[in-house]
């Protein structure tokens, strides 16, 4: 099962209302936003393991601020972010893809600028905290996180993240924004 299944049966629904209440979005909105939010992260990370140390770099990044404790209180993880200014660029996770995936969430579902950052920054500690959980629990550990990473091992995240994206929908070839956003996040073609 992939990290976006698993991530979406185990934390989904309740991420979906407690984003929700936190931000006062609506549960359906919540429920689409959280889907497209995971692949950004994994992408952020995919991209620091190449080119900042390895699989020791998301160990490191997972220690520091992937704490599952958070999945214990989701809730409270969405509100304590929702009340802090945002920072959609997550430090260097995202970089400036961050900010063009938060315009591009603002435009799609109709969202205040200011609501819409404060989206991916109430998100990634429950994302990191789940694949630190993944980590701590698997047989496999970082290793299992590092090939979590690229999926079909072909060195490369654009793919796996795309299939995630675009399952059922038009191909990520066909030029839509989020295709164009990955491209650059991952470091693709435009």
């Amino acid at each position: 099962m992939a990290f976006l299944d698993e991530f979406m049966q185990a934390y989904g629904g309740q991420a979906s209302r407690d984003l929700s209440a936190g931000l006062g979005l609506k549960k359906a909105a919540a429920a689409q936003i959280i889907p497209a939010v995971v692949p950004m992260i994994l992408g952020g990370l995919k991209r620091q393991m190449e080119t900042q140390g390895g699989a020791a770099r998301i160990d490191h990044i997972l220690n520091k601020y992937g704490s599952d404790s958070v999945l214990d209180d989701i809730a409270g993880a969405i509100g304590n972010r929702a009340g802090q200014a945002a920072d959609a660029q997550l430090g260097g996770l995202l970089g400036s893809s961050g900010l063009q995936a938060t315009d591009m969430i603002a435009r799609r579902f109709k969202l205040d600028p200011g609501v819409a950052a404060k989206i991916i920054p109430a998100l990634a500690p429950l994302i990191l905290g789940a694949l630190s959980r993944k980590k701590n629990t698997s047989a496999d550990g970082l290793g299992g996180i590092a090939a979590l990473l690229d999926r079909d091992g072909d060195g490369s995240i654009l793919d796996d993240v795309a299939g995630m994206l675009f399952q059922g929908s038009a191909s990520p070839s066909s030029g839509g924004g989020l295709g164009k956003l990955l491209g650059g996040l991952f470091g693709g073609r435009r």
